[in-house]
C-alpha cells in the first residue's frame, strides 16, 4: 500500500488536533477546577464560524475579521477553547475588584481567564511538537462563542491548524478594500 501525504493530510491535521486537545485538557487549572471546554470544529461548522466572522468584521468595523475568516477557509480545522464563568472565591483582586462578590457579572474571573491562556499554550505546544502551523485567533473564537459552539462558555479563543507546504497564518494580507 502507498499513502500519498496529500492525500492523508486533513486526517493527519486532524489528529494532531486531537492531540491538542488532550494537551488543554490536560493543563493545570486554579484551584484544579476544571470549568475549560474544549472543541474541534472542521466542515460545516469551520464554514458558519468564518461567516459569523465576516458578520463581524462589518458589525464591529474591523476588517482584519476578514482576513481572519480566509485564514480560517484555509485551515485543516480548529481548536477551540473557552471557559464556563466561575469565579474561585479567592479574593484576589487581579480582576480589577476586591472581592468576588463585588465583581459585576459579565466581568471574567482573571483565573479562569489564566486557565484559558494555559490550556492555549499547552495546546499549541503539542502542535509545535507534531510540525503542525497554527494561529490563536480571538476573532474566530468570538464567532464560536457567538454561535454558542461550547454552550455556556465566554471568553472562546480558536486555534487554526495547518498542515501544508507554506504557513498560510505567517505572510497574512489585510483584506483590499472593494470598490
Amino acid at each position: 500500500m502507498i499513502a500519498n501525504e496529500r492525500d492523508i493530510r486533513h486526517t493527519g491535521a486532524i489528529e494532531g488536533a486531537r492531540r491538542m486537545m488532550t494537551a488543554a485538557r490536560t493543563a493545570p487549572k486554579g484551584k484544579g477546577l476544571d470549568i475549560v471546554e474544549i472543541a474541534l470544529i472542521d466542515g460545516d461548522d469551520k464554514e458558519r464560524v468564518a461567516v459569523v466572522m465576516e458578520e463581524l468584521a462589518e458589525e464591529k468595523g474591523m476588517k482584519f475579521f476578514l482576513r481572519d475568516a480566509a485564514n480560517l477557509r484555509q485551515a485543516e480545522c480548529a481548536v477551540i477553547i473557552g471557559t464556563h464563568s466561575a469565579p474561585l472565591g479567592l479574593d484576589c483582586g487581579h480582576c480589577g475588584y476586591p472581592k468576588c462578590a463585588v465583581k459585576p457579572d459579565g466581568v471574567p474571573c482573571a483565573i479562569n481567564s489564566v486557565d484559558v491562556g494555559i490550556a492555549l499554550g499547552s495546546a499549541c505546544a503539542t502542535a509545535a511538537d507534531l510540525r503542525l502551523d497554527t494561529r490563536v485567533m480571538f476573532s474566530a473564537g468570538l464567532a464560536a462563542e457567538r454561535l454558542d459552539l461550547l454552550p455556556g462558555c465566554r471568553q472562546v479563543y480558536a486555534i487554526l491548524v495547518s498542515a501544508s507546504s507554506k504557513n498560510p497564518f505567517f505572510d497574512r494580507k489585510s483584506p483590499q478594500p472593494q470598490s
